[in-house]
Parts: structure tokens; sequence; C-alpha cells
């Protein structure tokens, strides 16, 4: 789902501008606005809707997530950002998601990783999982049993 900026909330912080990794947000310079210069670049990462401090950039969305007249509403708040997506027939989808709060750089580098044992390897599990998600266990479907 592209980013678009509504220009009548941006105030040309350049917030956007900063952080976008695909460097398609940029500033108009006659309105002095921020503005998409090519939606099918976006990497839909939505960093520049969780730091534009104006909440001047929403979504677009795809048919098969939010159909036609659809309306997402990204807000963002000091601690999380919240989701709301009013489906064409009303219905209203509300998710919230916290904002990364650990300080800058204080996430080990990949090379300062320990090399993954060869049981890890065979896991289907993510690297350091459960560990980095501070459970004890991942939850697991019972197995089916076997037909006969």
């Amino acid at each position: 789902m592209p980013t678009y900026v509504l220009t009548d909330k941006c105030k040309g912080c350049m917030e956007c501008v900063k952080i976008c990794p695909s460097d398609i947000m940029h500033i108009d310079a006659t309105q002095g606005r921020a503005y998409n210069i090519e939606p099918s670049m976006c990497w839909e990462c939505y960093a520049c809707v969780k730091s534009c401090p104006e909440a001047a950039i929403e979504v677009r969305g795809y048919a098969d997530f939010a159909p036609l007249r659809h309306l997402v509403m990204p807000t963002r708040t000091t601690d999380r950002i919240d989701w709301k997506i009013r489906m064409r027939n009303g219905d209203l989808k509300e998710f919230s998601f916290p904002i990364r709060t650990t300080p800058w750089g204080s996430i080990r580098a990949p090379q300062e990783t320990p090399e993954p044992t060869p049981d890890a390897v065979a896991s289907e599990l993510l690297a350091f999982e459960p560990d980095y998600l501070a459970v004890e266990a991942l939850p697991t479907l019972p197995k089916p049993p076997r037909g006969g």
C-alpha cells in the first residue's frame, strides 16, 4: 500500500524525506510540502508514516485488502502506530503496533552475532527464536494423526 501525503497537514519538516529508504519522498519546491514522487516504488515500510509528526501521510489500500471506497487512517502516538481501516460496508478494523523504543545502535550487528549451530540451521525457526521474542517456546500446532 503506497503512501501519499495530505498536503494540507504537511508542514514540510523533511522527516519523511530523511527516513525514506527508497528515496521517493521529496519536498515540492513551490509548495514546501512533501510528496511521493514514485508511489509504485514504495517499499511499504511506512517509515515515513511513523516519522511524520503531523500525521500527514496516509496509505492507498490494495483492493484485496481494503476494497473500493475504503479509508486507511494511520495515527502516530509517542509509543505506537494505530491503523484504522474503514471498509466500504462501514466495518472498522483497528490495529495497533508499538514503535521501537530501544536506543539507536543498541541492537547487536549481524557480524557480532554468534555463528548458528548445525541444529539451528536445520530448524524451521528464524535466527535466535524464541530468545529474541522473550518467550520460552513458540506455539505449535498438534501433529495430525497418521491415516491408515
